[in-house]
């Protein structure tokens, strides 16, 4: 789930590519999440089959053939309640990591 929630935020700019979408997280991230081809595009045709994402065949930036992917209504649905759900967990992992243990 969690790299399907990067995929779904990523494609609310628009469409992209696949390696436009592995680039904009690594740049988003700042280098510290690094999608390798062999998780996105297992990813891409999960999200595809599950209706949240549609593709087309276009011309990529570099004049080649490429799958560019964007959002549908259903995608858009999905990443509210990923994004829900991943904004309470860091909330919470964040007050673990600054609780100060109580010594017994």
């Amino acid at each position: 789930g969690r790299l399907d929630a990067l995929i779904l935020k990523t494609l609310t700019a628009g469409p992209r590519h696949g390696y436009a979408i592995a680039k904009f997280i690594e740049d988003a991230s700042a280098e510290t999440v690094v999608v390798e081809e062999g998780s996105l595009y297992p990813a891409l045709y999960k999200l595809e089959e599950q209706g949240l994402v549609v593709a087309d065949w276009g011309i990529s930036e570099n004049n080649r053939r490429a799958k560019f992917y964007r959002l549908t209504a259903a995608g858009k649905k999905q990443l509210r309640a990923s994004h829900d759900y991943w904004a309470r967990f860091a909330t919470a992992v964040t007050r673990v990591l600054e609780t100060a243990p109580r010594s017994a």
